[in-house]
């Protein structure tokens, strides 16, 4: 069970990471995308988060943020386009 928190450990890195790239991206797609990857790492340490513990809160919480964070990227696709 202590891999699913080195696991969850290793997502939140990945998504600092990420988090760089949003913060320092040379154009706006490449902050959208890494938008959408601290998103979808971010739901993956949550999901291992509700394994370790048991609960279901926490996957309630990865549904809502999955779903949001579908519908970003495709905002913003609209809004660089122009057609927003």
């Amino acid at each position: 069970m202590t891999e699913l928190i080195y696991f969850a450990i290793f997502y939140i890195l990945c998504c600092f990471i990420a988090i760089w790239r949003l913060i320092k991206g040379p154009s706006a797609p490449d902050r959208v995308v890494a938008g959408d990857c601290v998103d979808v790492l971010t739901d993956m340490a949550l999901v291992l988060v509700a394994l370790y513990s048991g609960r279901g809160i926490y996957l309630d919480i990865a549904i809502v943020t999955a779903i949001l964070g579908f519908l970003s990227p495709v905002l913003f696709g609209k809004y660089l386009e122009g057609t927003l």
